[in-house]
């Protein structure tokens, strides 16, 4: 039935409620779309620190740390310099203002022959050992942060020195915008021996394990 001049339909919404709606549906849809990038970035984060592609950041103790191998073999390789920082308050921080600066060293898979770390705590040491029974120690994504590196030898294929470590593809983590650093496809270091004070890997396979305490470090 048609509707008569003047008369309302008792279905339709008023017009004020109608411009509402759209007003309210456009700003749903456009904070939507503002919401869009933010979830991309945070999911991109997850899957690059899932492959390795970042490094865990965390607050170290300030307790420096002992690591020697026989051998190190990696693929991957990269090198910059960088600032660790210690946790507010820390004890350990004395006149550094709780930040230290190391060089971070980055290899997308590694192989370690005859691994020891030890740290000292209070005139005893914490003693690990591994890869001393022909099986070599397996780390993906590594990265160490470093104040002394030794080595008698060191032997690298495809090296790049002095590139923008913010632009690096060879090693998994990237390093900050505009800092100095080194890639090359392959490393090799004999007698290796860091003062690290923080370690992280995407996976790290230990065989023959052995942990204990000891009057000695490595």
């Amino acid at each position: 039935m048609a509707l008569s001049e003047g008369t309302t339909d008792p279905g339709a919404k008023p017009a004020r409620a109608a411009a509402s709606d759209r007003r309210g549906g456009v700003r749903y849809r456009r904070a939507a779309l503002m919401g869009v990038p933010a979830f991309l970035a945070a999911s991109t984060l997850v899957v690059l620190t899932a492959q390795g592609a970042l490094a865990a950041q965390f607050a170290i103790s300030g307790m420096p740390f002992v690591v020697s191998a026989d051998s190190l073999e990696g693929t991957g390789f990269g090198q910059f310099g960088a600032l660790d920082n210690m946790a507010e308050g820390s004890p350990n921080a004395g006149d550094t203002g709780g930040q230290v600066l190391v060089i971070v060293t980055a290899i997308r898979e590694a192989k370690l022959t005859n691994l020891c770390q030890s740290v000292e705590l209070g005139g005893t040491y914490l003693h690990i050992t591994a890869g001393n029974k022909g099986t070599p120690v397996k780390a993906s994504g590594l990265t160490t942060d470093s104040t002394d590196i030794t080595g008698k030898l060191a032997d690298f294929d495809n090296i790049e020195i002095g590139g923008d470590a913010s632009t690096f593809e060879k090693p998994p983590v990237k390093g900050p915008l505009g800092s100095f650093g080194q890639q090359a496809d392959t490393v090799r270091l004999n007698d290796l021996r860091q003062t690290n004070y923080a370690t992280t890997a995407v996976r790290f396979t230990l065989p023959d394990l052995h942990m204990n305490f000891s009057s000695e470090g490595c």
